[in-house]
């Protein structure tokens, strides 16, 4: 009898490990091959190949991955004085603002975009420094307290946004207060309806929300661009050492981001590039810190975190293993 226990024992701990395997690896950040990479960037002008060099995090290989542009934009009810005070105030100070993404502030890259217009106030400090681009009239609104949705607490958004307000707030009149957001979405939809008037928003689905399309079912334009800050990659996170390949993702467990979020779309882009669907794997939707602790508890397979690297719910990943 004692026999048959210690079997029955034995046997119990050996599946318990197998199914929860995925929560003794270490980080690994799946790469998409440079055929799937160029799939993306044709079918979508928003992606650009970017690698995730392995020092980042401390893995043990580079990660060649996808990014897309994060964006500041704002009301276009916001006067054109508040707005050219906030842009010149950003891009004028990079090297004092304590946030590694600061260095990142060009004001070519900011300038780059074209599929939707300019605040005033933008194009206004952009044409002093010789560069013109198309924008909308602005709005009255001479606020000095300004609410800026950025993205979850674990999540680049998040980190640097609140840089960025306490920054402002500093050297200029305005009060800019930084609160979490729920994706680009969200914030977007916040934006139109004056729950904010500043919200970080991926470049994609910015113009899906200009145009009125994917999940905008009409267009959205009451918002016009700041500018564009930096690039933020496709980071497939995962502790599984099964999980080597975005194919080998298709059974499996994966967080996508919250419904709508910037995450999500990018998710099923890389996924499609791949002749996949959500259908294909089992998607929760998670945000950055609650898909890092879901990894670390074995409960997901890979997460589709999207941020500028380094990431806070990463490298707190990767420092637990």
């Amino acid at each position: 009898m004692k026999k048959l226990f210690a079997v029955i024992l034995a046997m119990t701990m050996i599946l318990t490990l197998a199914a929860c395997g995925s929560k003794t690896g270490s980080l690994h950040l799946v790469s998409i091959d440079d055929s799937h990479i160029n799939d993306l960037i044709a079918a979508s002008p928003y992606y650009a190949k970017s690698v995730i060099g392995k020092d980042v995090y401390g893995t043990e290989s580079d990660a060649q991955t996808v990014a897309i542009a994060a964006m500041i934009l704002v009301s276009n009810d916001l006067s054109e004085d508040t707005v050219y005070e906030i842009t010149k105030t950003i891009f004028e100070n990079a090297s004092d603002i304590k946030h590694g993404k600061a260095a990142d502030l060009d004001l070519g890259f900011a300038t780059s975009v074209t599929s939707v217009p300019f605040h005033a106030g933008a194009a206004k400090y952009y044409a002093e420094k010789g560069i013109n681009v198309d924008s909308v009239a602005a709005g009255s609104n001479a606020a000095s307290d300004i609410t800026f949705k950025t993205g979850g607490e674990s999540g680049t958004y998040y980190a640097y946004g609140t840089v960025l307000a306490q920054y402002v707030s500093n050297n200029t009149g305005l009060n800019i207060t930084a609160v979490t957001g729920n994706g680009s979405k969200a914030n977007v939809e916040d934006l139109d309806a004056g729950s904010a008037q500043m919200v970080f928003c991926q470049s994609d689905v910015m113009s899906y929300a200009y145009s009125g399309t994917n999940l905008f079912e009409s267009a959205v334009g009451s918002f016009s661009v700041l500018g564009a800050l930096y690039m933020e990659q496709v980071q497939i996170a995962t502790l599984n050492d099964k999980v080597q390949t975005v194919a080998d993702l298709k059974g499996k467990t994966v967080s996508v981001g919250a419904q709508g979020s910037g995450v999500y779309f990018n998710a099923v882009d890389v996924l499609g590039a791949y002749g996949m669907t959500l259908d294909d794997i089992k998607p929760v939707y998670q945000s950055f810190g609650d898909s890092a602790e879901s990894l670390k508890d074995g409960k997901i397979d890979a997460a589709f975190i999207v941020a500028g690297a380094p990431t806070n719910a990463v490298s707190d990943l990767a420092a637990s293993k």
